[in-house]
């Protein structure tokens, strides 16, 4: 795949999802940054359900710490993995109010340091929260870069930095939404909408779907 070939397909992914965002439901970074966390092997949907409730009674650090641990699982019970989530959340929380003055950091080394943050989770935080343009492999995001020919890796690192270094500069900022819309939506895992898709002739995938 050339470079013009690799403008075109984000021009039209442009064209077709003129407002790339994320789908988790946030009004301040903090919120963001613990929706993420609760969204690891968890759809937006099941995750933003529970944060509506939970962020109604509990938005900042101090508030959810003085939930305790009994009490934030009884918002996000209904995700997998909730017991490991509640206990690195509120880690995070202790974190952030005894090192960050209660904000979220903007480095990648910060946050990574962060209890249940890796480095996709800081990948997104520093992407959707503070505009820089990196690029967070997730199931998507890896699943597009071998099919479409994008970014074709073993694992997430390699993909990752395939990604940075192949996707024109302009697009970097929005990249990362407006694969993970398209993943989501168009070029699905199991049977992806070869008919409906704006980047199709320029896809290198060789098992194509038209029914």
């Amino acid at each position: 795949m050339n470079s013009k070939q690799r403008v075109e397909i984000f021009e039209r992914l442009s064209v077709a999802i003129p407002n790339p965002s994320t789908e988790l439901k946030h009004t301040s970074t903090f919120e963001l940054l613990i929706a993420v966390i609760l969204s690891a092997q968890a759809t937006d949907k099941g995750v933003n359900i529970a944060t509506e409730k939970l962020f109604c009674v509990a938005n900042t650090p101090e508030s959810i710490l003085a939930l305790g641990v009994q009490g934030l699982e009884s918002y996000i019970n209904s995700i997998g993995l909730y017991h490991a989530k509640a206990k690195n959340i509120l880690a995070t929380c202790q974190m952030l109010i005894a090192q960050h003055q209660s904000q979220v950091p903007r480095t990648r080394v910060a946050l990574e340091a962060l209890p249940g943050v890796g480095r996709k989770t800081a990948n997104v935080i520093l992407n959707t929260a503070f505009g820089e343009p990196t690029i967070a492999v997730d199931t998507h995001l890896f699943r597009l870069g071998n099919r479409i020919g994008l970014a074709k890796g073993k694992n997430v690192l390699e993909v990752e930095k395939k990604y940075l270094k192949s996707i024109p500069v302009t697009f970097l900022k929005d990249a990362h939404h407006l694969l993970i819309l398209h993943g989501r939506y168009v070029c699905t895992a199991r049977k992806p909408k070869c008919l409906q898709c704006c980047i199709e002739d320029l896809c290198e995938y060789s098992a194509k779907e038209y029914t």
